[in-house]
């Protein structure tokens, strides 16, 4: 062995330098070498392999490394079992295979960078995400959870390798044309199979890199035990297939029977003068006893082709290709424009192009108010204070979320709606051009919604004492919309009615709640206030999973300039982090437009069981509060002319509260 070891290496030097010595393009692969190897020696390679730590996905008997698709289906064959295998088609990401129902099913893994303070990788499996690949099977596995919840797969029986996984990267090293080989973890220390070409950016090219605002982090909507999961399957014994030996055969039967042993696919080391002059025989999967291969819709990995996050439908050959934009989106995200047409030949019906606003306070009915009102009228004024009043944060907060919703067309968005908008979302909507009308009613809805939240707060005529508790209410509020209902929106409403300078500059009142309510005080100063100001900044960012509202003001305010009300200058007006800033929220949006429907599910969570009050409901209206803050009248005025009065109107109320010191009493 010592000596053919010894050719071996003399001939991969002469192969090497001829290689790199000649223009012709030559191929040198020490696949034989590796496939030669005696069985013990597989044996032990494996087990050192397995000995990894934890953390190392190569220590996980379920993990196969490149194994086509193919091949996969063959080696899971009863309901629960299951292996991860590398994605061939993105360096980086992974592929869950399982099977349910008799059905072979591939979900994606995808491997997402988010940018925090911190930044960390992150896996994502549908709607949630994991800090490893391993904690993801981990959580899976021991809750006996739906990898997805159209198909109700589950996973609990891991299908462990038998062969070292550089011996596997050999194997299927031709087969697989060597994509994804350099990322794959089996290669993490140093790759034993020469690539022909290998480029600096070829793993940052598939990669996402994510603002925190932009995916969820398992680890911070779960308990502990989640983020701190045991990254062995050891742990969970009754799962745990056991692993079969490696002596027994050189390939197990599922890999022999896609990859042959026999020269079928060139494995030898001699130079290959021109890719063309061998030709490889094709991959051919033998039919199994008991469970015959499905005959799937979709294309394999090679090809590009989606996973079956749906239930898959067997077609013996692929859809025809979209024939318009919209429809190339749907299908890429795995659905069908027109699912009743096989053809595609339905007419693609142009989006309508909204020019008037959603809000109109003339023709706005309201039980609490009259068909006339003046702006600020006392009766009202004091009816919506006891309304507020009587709702704790939680509840309030809930009202609020479920309003914001609506209006921003994550819920309640039928499917004519769709039609009209052209796309599934109104997260996607106000990233296109005739999404305009939509980010204004938006912007309307945001400072309308902090003006309110200042009023009731500068409303509070009482004692120093009592408007501090109004104000750890408040506190509260954003607390509550920012972790317990994932609505970044109106988190970042309240928040700028917290930080207007009518507010900030009662002196009093925030000592009083110092003093009287430190949580509240500790919690907005360290906790909320800095949080605002990151993901302003493109720094920060609530995780996907537990996102019902994205934070979408800095888009808007880069999209919609001039309708903005400026209270300074904007992070991305900064001649030194500017770019970086505006980087940040134009990605940020990519992936909020891309993942309109995992808000709407989040949001429908969020608010399952809500039972809604319809007249507290009203109050966080924007309709009733353009009507209350301005009157009937006063609310068709232009945006610039009521936000300038109303501002004046915020700064007398505040120093009616606390006057002003006058220079000549210093």
């Amino acid at each position: 062995m010592t000596e053919r070891c010894s050719l071996w290496s003399a001939l991969s030097a002469a192969a090497c330098c001829f290689y790199r010595g000649s223009f012709m393009q030559v191929q040198f692969s020490k696949e034989k070498y590796l496939l030669d190897s005696p069985p013990e020696k597989l044996r032990r390679e494996l087990e050192e392999e397995l000995k990894l730590s934890g953390s190392d996905l190569r220590s996980h008997g379920w993990y196969h490394g490149p194994v086509p698709r193919e091949v996969s289906e063959t080696l899971v064959l009863r309901n629960g079992d299951f292996l991860i295998r590398d994605c061939l088609t993105n360096a980086g990401d992974y592929v869950l295979t399982c099977r349910w129902n008799h059905e072979a099913l591939h979900f994606k893994i995808t491997k997402v960078l988010i940018k925090s303070s911190e930044s960390r990788v992150q896996y994502l499996l549908e709607q949630e995400s994991f800090d490893s690949v391993p904690a993801l099977v981990c959580f899976y596995m021991s809750q006996r959870r739906p990898v997805s919840l159209q198909s109700s797969a589950q996973i609990y029986c891991p299908i462990n390798r038998t062969l070292p996984l550089r011996y596997l990267e050999a194997t299927f090293a031709l087969a697989n044309g060597r994509k994804g080989s350099a990322h794959s973890p089996s290669n993490q220390r140093g790759a034993y199979i020469k690539r022909r070409s290998v480029t600096m950016t070829d793993g940052l090219t598939t990669e996402k890199i994510i603002p925190h605002s932009r995916w969820p982090v398992m680890s911070l909507a779960r308990p502990i035990w989640v983020r701190n999961c045991a990254l062995s399957m050891d742990q969970i014994q009754e799962f745990r297939c056991p692993l079969s030996p490696v002596g027994e055969a050189p390939l197990s039967p599922a890999y022999s029977s896609v990859v042959p042993s026999s020269p079928v696919l060139r494995r030898s080391s001699e130079p290959q003068l021109s890719p063309s002059s061998s030709t490889n025989a094709p991959l051919q999967e033998p039919a199994s006893g008991d469970h015959p291969p499905t005959v799937h819709g979709y294309l394999s990995d090679a090809a590009g082709g989606s996973y079956c996050e749906l239930h898959p439908t067997p077609s013996p050959s692929p859809a025809p290709p979209p024939k318009s934009y919209v429809e190339r989106l749907r299908v890429e995200e795995g659905r069908t424009a027109h699912p009743g047409k096989e053809d595609g030949s339905e007419p693609f019906t142009a989006p309508l192009v909204e020019t008037v606003s959603s809000f109109n306070p003339s023709k706005y009915h309201s039980a609490l108010m009259g068909a006339e009102n003046k702006p600020l009228e006392m009766g009202i004024l004091k009816r919506v204070k006891e309304l507020l009043g009587e709702a704790d944060a939680k509840t309030a907060a809930k009202h609020i979320t479920k309003a914001d919703c609506t209006v921003a067309r994550i819920l309640g968005v039928t499917k004519e709606m769709q039609k009209m908008m052209g796309v599934g979302s109104g997260l996607e909507l106000l990233t296109l051009p005739h999404g305009h009308q939509l980010r204004l009613d938006l912007l309307e809805r945001f400072y309308t919604m902090s003006i309110m939240v200042a009023v009731d707060l500068l409303g509070c005529t009482g004692s120093t004492e009592e408007r501090a508790s109004l104000l750890h209410k408040t506190i509260q509020l954003a607390a509550e919309l920012k972790s317990g209902l994932g609505n970044m929106f109106g988190f970042a409403a309240v928040m700028r009615a917290l930080e207007l300078p009518q507010i900030s500059r009662l002196q009093q009142t925030w000592s009083a709640l110092r003093q009287r309510h430190t949580e509240g005080a500790i919690l907005y100063e360290k906790k909320l206030k800095p949080f605002m100001k990151n993901m302003n900044d493109g720094k920060e960012s609530c995780a996907l999973s537990s996102t019902s509202f994205p934070h979408i003001i800095p888009l808007l305010s880069l999209l919609e300039k001039g309708m903005v009300v400026i209270e300074g200058a904007e992070p991305w007006e900064s001649t030194e982090t500017g770019v970086d800033v505006v980087m940040s929220h134009l990605e940020a949006a990519r992936t909020i437009a891309h993942h309109g429907g995992i808000y709407c599910t989040n949001a429908e969570t969020k608010l399952q069981g809500f039972q809604e009050r319809e007249d507290l409901l009203e109050v966080f209206c924007t309709e009733f509060q353009m009507r209350l803050l301005w009157g009937s009248r006063g609310a068709e005025g232009s945006q610039a002319e009521r936000y300038d009065k109303f501002d004046k109107v915020l700064t007398a109320l505040s120093n009616k509260l606390e006057p002003p010191v006058k220079h000549s009493e210093l």
